[in-house]
């Protein structure tokens, strides 16, 4: 068992906010997004990128919208150093992109940062240093004072290099790391005093990150944290508020969405939450969230797919195929009920009003995602989906009995095989029990005429290999075709017809007609002769929808006739 927590792990107390805000308020407009996919999230991998995979992961970031792009700890190795140099000297940088590379807070280290941002047309520094007691007590052996003095004496250097390099419009981040387990008097001291030794002001903001370094409380308590700080810092016109939460305890998307609403202006994150530990908030999720609820993000995953497999290139980390939006899976229902509630919202889903498919909480298709992908077929599901992929794969709908009946078919089959089907597995279950039922009926060819009030049909068809060509009449050329089925001992009943127009890109091909029959021995003919009684149907596929609808009731007929002993019909040559 696992040792009692209340004597191991301490409950971080709620802030002392009675008149909080942050509960009634709703995000409105996106942050200001930074990805840390290269830095952060680089530094996480078992692999490092190389060069031309940080390459091509920053184009992309550029490409999707990102204004802010940690590039590199520069100062870490000369890896880091070398690809910072490469943006800069290769004029890879966008106008309107700003770079940002992370330092310690201490002098080499801050120089070396410096010296690698040389020429640089724009660039964030980002400085950093742990505020919280452990910190301070156990690994620097440091006071209050003495921290303070370490982050104020970091800025002061940045700010003094900076002014010998004006080339470069610079801006500063300062991050008080371990912020969230940092008495919030000590947190605002230290970000004061570094607001107050850079000058801040409206016109040249610093950027406050204050980071979820590791996830110890809950989210509420983080947006109390931030609308905390946020009522209380010096300077509030000249800060922007700045997030990084990480996701030790797998609320970083929480806690971001409540401490934007708390007043925060900007958020640090990787595109798809991988970083130290458990990885940094995540950015695709956060950004595409705002996106369900009317908000436009500012950035653009309208092609998803490309998006995750750039990352998983460049990163080498696969992505969950139950990731929000993005894996392989999260469009994918299985469970019959869902499958049905989807299918029912696609066929009403009107144009010109809010998006309500059941399920879906986005539309796949914002986000670059086919619908052939919503529904599959496992042991699991149910008509619905079924019927959802052969109508939008082969453009046949099916009637709703017809729905249940082949579900079972379909149950049946995945029961016996196990594993998943395919739209084209499916289709071709459904041919082989309604379309290619050959035995003991096989159509050759039919010839209508008329007849007084109604119709007559002389139809040439093969019985257990002999050809036969059977005449009737009747109202219609159905009826007709029961009639000539009556003349040589078969006796049926068709107890519902229905056709369908079939999609012309249906299979590649042009426009054809989907027939359904349902049929059911006539009186005297199922149970009594020792078969099972009941309804069939039989389905027929044809360009010609008379010849469509004679398939369909031969295929009836031979369902039926493959479950009930009926009398062999009298052999007449044609």
């Amino acid at each position: 068992m696992l040792p009692n927590p209340a004597t191991k792990y301490r409950s971080f107390p709620p802030v002392d906010l009675a008149d909080r805000q942050w509960p009634s308020r709703r995000i409105t407009q996106p942050p200001t997004w930074m990805s840390t996919d290269l830095r952060d999230g680089n530094q996480s991998l078992f692999e490092p990128m190389n060069v031309e995979r940080k390459m091509r992961m920053f184009r992309m970031l550029c490409g999707i919208g990102f204004k802010e792009i940690e590039v590199a700890f520069p100062s870490a190795s000369q890896t880091d150093f070398d690809f910072v140099r490469g943006l800069i000297e290769g004029n890879h940088i966008p106008d309107d992109v700003r770079i940002e590379v992370l330092t310690q807070a201490r002098e080499h280290l801050i120089r070396r940062t410096m010296e690698s941002l040389k020429g640089a047309r724009q660039a964030i520094v980002h400085v950093y240093n742990a505020t919280s007691k452990p910190f301070r007590d156990t690994v620097f052996g440091m006071s209050r004072a003495e921290v303070v003095d370490m982050a104020v004496s970091a800025v002061r250097l940045i700010r003094q290099l900076a002014a010998a390099a004006p080339e470069t419009e610079w801006t500063l981040e300062y991050s008080p790391e371990t912020f969230t387990a940092t008495e919030l008097d000590f947190a605002l001291e230290v970000c004061n005093a570094v607001t107050e030794a850079w000058g801040a002001t409206p016109g040249d903001k610093v950027i406050l990150n204050l980071p979820t370094t590791v996830e110890v409380a809950t989210p509420n308590i983080y947006a109390d944290q931030i609308e905390w700080m946020h009522r209380h810092l010096d300077r509030r016109d000249s800060v922007i508020i700045s997030l990084h939460p990480h996701n030790d305890r797998g609320t970083a998307v929480a806690a971001a969405e409540l401490a934007l609403m708390a007043g925060a202006e900007r958020v640090e994150g990787c595109l798809f939450g991988n970083g130290e530990r458990t990885g940094n908030v995540d950015l695709v999720t956060l950004a595409l969230n705002l996106y369900t609820q009317g908000v436009a993000p500012g950035l653009d995953f309208s092609d998803i797919n490309a998006v995750a497999r750039t990352f998983e290139h460049c990163s080498q980390l696969p992505i969950h195929p139950r990731h929000p939006y993005v894996g392989d899976l999260v469009f994918t229902a299985f469970s019959g009920s869902h499958q049905d509630a989807i299918k029912k919202g696609f066929a009403v889903e009107p144009t010109d009003t809010f998006w309500n498919v059941p399920y879906l909480p986005i539309d796949p298709a914002d986000v670059g995602r086919s619908y052939d992908s919503v529904i599959r077929v496992n042991s699991q599901s149910g008509k619905g989906g079924i019927a959802y992929l052969l109508e939008t794969e082969y453009g046949v709908v099916m009637p709703r009995r017809l729905q249940v009946e082949f579900s079972g078919v379909v149950q049946q089959h995945v029961d016996r095989h196990g594993g998943e089907m395919s739209a084209a597995a499916i289709w071709q279950l459904f041919s082989a029990t309604y379309l290619d039922t050959a035995a003991p009926i096989h159509y050759r060819e039919h010839h209508l005429f008329e007849h007084g009030d109604g119709q007559g049909i002389r139809l040439g068809v093969d019985i257990d290999g002999v050809p036969h060509l059977l005449s009737g009449v009747g109202n219609g050329p159905i009826d007709a075709a029961v009639h000539a089925f009556q003349s040589v001992g078969i006796g049926v009943q068709v107890r519902s017809y229905e056709e369908r127009a079939m999609s012309p890109s249906a299979e590649g091909g042009n426009a054809r007609a989907c027939a359904f029959v349902e049929v059911a021995a006539a009186a005297g003919v199922g149970a009594s002769a020792g078969g099972r009684a009941g309804e069939f149907y039989g389905a027929g596929v044809d360009a010609n929808i008379v010849t469509a609808s004679i398939g369909a009731l031969i295929n009836g007929i031979n369902r039926m006739q493959s479950s009930v002993q009926v009398a062999t019909p009298q052999k007449q040559a044609a």
